[in-house]
């Protein structure tokens, strides 16, 4: 059985979150991902990431911790996990349009466009002590894709 599993932590700075896509894009490569799994899985990262800098950190520092694994089963876990104020109500951030921030440059709607590319997604997270996004995904790839099409056209 394979198995796989990488750990990174990084700044929490603005400009990481593209490393955080280069890095996620180059682990989950190793499943032969069609090029939308890739595009959705680097979109829900990007935004979890966002999510940890802007709203766990409030754009003041800290570190992000980006953890994933997958198995032969082609399931990705990928977390993203900060040290920062915590969420007081995930039930309610994690309704579109919500957000902390002042409006102007948020629209509220990272869980949503995390939960729209991946299968599943968890949020865990305590107040003055931060928040665990877990994400999970299976890769098709190219013979999933070609399965799921032929189901379609047979009906």
């Amino acid at each position: 059985m394979m198995e796989n599993r990488m750990e990174l932590s990084f700044s929490a700075l603005a400009q990481n979150e593209a490393f955080a896509r280069v890095a996620i894009a180059a682990f989950v490569v190793q499943l032969c991902p069609t090029l939308p799994e890739m595009a959705d899985i680097k979109t829900a990262v990007s935004e979890a990431v966002t999510n940890a800098i802007v709203h766990g950190y409030r754009n003041g520092g800290g570190m992000v911790e980006m953890k994933a694994d997958f198995s032969d089963r082609k399931l990705l876990t990928v977390s993203i996990h900060d040290h920062g104020c915590g969420i007081a109500d995930v039930e309610a951030a994690m309704q579109p349009f919500y957000s902390t921030g002042d409006g102007n440059e948020r629209s509220g709607m990272g869980f949503c466009v995390m939960q729209t590319f991946m299968d599943a997604v968890e949020v865990d997270s305590t107040v003055g002590e931060g928040t665990t996004v877990t994400m999970r995904k299976y890769i098709l790839g190219e013979a999933g894709m070609h399965r799921e099409r032929i189901l379609d056209e047979i009906g």
